[in-house]
């Protein structure tokens, strides 16, 4: 019986070659998701691929409008003292210093010397031995390294920003361009692109907070309109958007009005793309509808004033809402963060102007009329107001105090001495104690002290 033979080498050669070229064919014509998926079952590596950001300074919504019938020069000035950064060093809380941030920005420069600098402020956020000389060695690190960037921890432990890319958000609004050296305690040469791209990663559209994401990712992102987070989930700006209007008006943080705020954004940079270039950031089915949404936000802040001028903070309820017993610090949260959208907003977004003056006529009674400590104690919320002014009057809070302190610069303070006893207050001793153990005062909360409703 003749002895079978087997392949010779040509054959074996010839067929590994075919087997090659049709992988190599199918390898040329794979989608870049297949390609993906294909790399990470083969190596077990993430495969994710950052977004390119075109820019390195990120883009602004510039104010429209330089109306001194809502605030003066000098009533500008007088709140935004108010508001100077002057943070005892220990434990500064990262979101009393994102706050302030935003609103002077990373070059910011005050004659008190009590006051951090805009570079102060920002180096406290992203420069690890900076976070390190407030907090100590014991609490955990502001920021964290991971494979796919620079992680920004938050929630309600100590030493931590409080809500989900809020950090990011401030850094943005502050102006840090995108090559900003970033420290973490392992890794001295990051960059801010690092903390944008780790937030890209993580979003997640269903999380409960997403404003600061969506305004975040809008200043950065476009032209680009739709990209791949962490989990392989394709997103837009169509589907953020119309995240910020899922729901009742009330849910979302300070009131829902940082979504408002947030949309207002959104609806800017989709309107400057449109007319740069043709295309936006939206589709025109959701510009519509986000435009609507903010309509109907004015049309609820038509029928909730209060005569002496504020919103309260349960404005989304229409006009039930007059008959609610806010404390003053909530009607100043919404009052503020209104003021400050209306101040990005077209005019046909708008109340009557007159409505809009007796706003802000109330919150800067209510803000210049507190004691140093008890803005400190609500600096969060006060500082949306100096941001919402200062844009009423088409100037940034850092812009303003340069020019105002180059006309009336700094004094400081003439040292207090303690009166003579026969120069007293009558009232002295257990009179005076029992006295100021009968004041009715409610000592306003921070804006981390209560959560909002979640959805």
């Amino acid at each position: 019986m003749a002895q079978m033979r087997g392949p010779n080498i040509v054959t074996i050669i010839a067929v590994q070659l075919l087997v090659l070229g049709a992988f190599g064919a199918a390898w040329a014509t794979m989608s870049d998701d297949a390609s993906d998926e294909l790399h990470e079952l083969v190596t077990g590596e993430s495969s994710y691929r950052p977004v390119t950001i075109v820019r390195n300074a990120p883009l602004v919504v510039t104010p429209r409008y330089d109306d001194p019938g809502v605030v003066s020069d000098e009533e500008l000035a007088a709140v935004l003292q108010q508001i100077l950064p002057r943070f005892a060093p220990s434990k500064m809380k990262p979101n009393f210093i994102e706050h302030a941030l935003r609103t002077w920005h990373a070059n910011a420069e005050f004659q008190d010397p009590s006051a951090m600098s805009g570079a102060d402020m920002r180096d406290f956020l992203i420069d690890y031995s900076r976070f390190v000389m407030s907090w100590g060695m014991e609490t955990p690190p502001l920021l964290e390294d991971r494979s796919t960037g620079v992680y920004i921890r938050w929630g309600r432990e100590e030493g931590a920003s409080y809500h989900h890319d809020h950090t990011l958000a401030c850094l943005t609004e502050a102006l840090v361009p995108l090559n900003r050296p970033v420290r973490t305690p392992g890794r001295p040469n990051a960059s801010m692109q690092d903390v944008v791209e780790q937030a890209m990663y993580d979003f997640q559209l269903d999380e409960r907070e997403t404003e600061w994401s969506a305004m975040a990712f809008g200043l950065w992102l476009p032209p680009t309109r739709e990209w791949t987070n962490g989990s392989g989930r394709k997103l837009n700006f169509d589907l953020i958007a119309r995240r910020q209007m899922r729901g009742g008006k009330q849910y979302g943080v300070c009131g829902g009005t940082h979504r408002v705020y947030s949309l207002m954004v959104l609806v800017r940079l989709h309107d400057r793309f449109q007319a740069e270039t043709g295309e936006g950031i939206l589709s025109d089915e959701v510009r519509a509808e986000a435009y609507a949404y903010l309509k109907s936000v004015r049309d609820i802040l038509l029928v909730t004033q209060f005569e002496d001028g504020h919103w309260p903070y349960t404005w989304p309820t229409g006009e039930e809402s007059m008959a609610d017993d806010n404390p003053e610090y909530r009607n100043v949260i919404a009052t503020g963060h209104h003021l400050e959208w209306l101040a990005i907003a077209p005019a046909d977004l708008h109340p009557p102007r007159e409505m809009i003056e007796k706003a802000a006529d109330w919150i800067i009674e209510n803000m210049t009329s507190k004691k140093h400590e008890e803005i400190m104690e609500s600096y969060t919320f006060y500082s949306h107001v100096g941001n919402a002014l200062a844009l009423w009057r088409s100037t940034t809070a850092p812009e303003f105090w340069m020019k105002w302190e180059a006309e009336h610069p700094w004094q400081p303070e003439p040292e207090k001495t303690e009166p003579a006893a026969d120069e007293a207050d009558p009232k002295s001793g257990d009179d005076a104690a029992a006295d100021k153990g009968t004041e009715d005062v409610e000592q306003p909360a921070d804006e981390t002290a209560a959560p909002e409703p979640a959805e």
